[in-house]
């Protein structure tokens, strides 16, 4: 077993060729950004919608009560954590809205 654990000789490392990196434009940061957060709420979506399901089959009895009690954990924590995000994007944005040129 422990034979098994035995690491064989190590490769030679890669030169890593470096490319000048890319500005990319304030559009595209922003474009990127915000499919980014569309992808989370999706996410944060699926999940609600995940629950109601095991919900469903917990009713039934198809699905143990343990299940039930960790998924709504888990998107009990994505929402907050989802509403705190916002919470921070909203306050931010009032600070640059109080800023004077």
């Amino acid at each position: 077993m422990i034979q098994s654990m035995l690491l064989g000789p190590a490769a030679p490392a890669k030169m890593v060729q470096t490319k000048p990196i890319e500005q990319a434009t304030p559009a595209e940061l922003t474009k990127s950004f915000g499919q980014y957060l569309q992808t989370a709420l999706e996410s944060v979506s699926a999940q609600e919608k995940s629950i109601h399901k095991l919900n469903d089959q917990y009713l039934v009895g198809q699905v143990d009560v343990t299940q039930v009690l960790v998924a709504a954990e888990q998107a009990h924590l994505s929402l907050q954590f989802t509403s705190q995000i916002r919470n921070k994007v909203v306050e931010a944005y009032q600070e640059m809205m109080r800023m004077q040129i």
